[in-house]
């Protein structure tokens, strides 16, 4: 019973470090689109404000 434990706690480990990487890499991959699509608004914003000012 004893060697039965021992095989066991490897076994769930692994399922909980799949599941783990599984989850954060899903939150990751959606937050950098996110931020991503942030960034392109902001650079519109600041190009057009940008081009506005050059010509006064």
């Amino acid at each position: 019973m004893a060697a039965l434990a021992w095989l066991l706690i490897p076994l769930f480990a692994a399922v909980g470090a799949a599941i783990w990487g599984s989850w954060a890499a899903r939150n990751r991959t959606t937050g950098d689109v996110a931020e991503l699509a942030g960034y392109e608004k902001f650079r519109e914003a600041m190009e057009k404000s940008h081009s506005g000012s050059e010509a006064a």
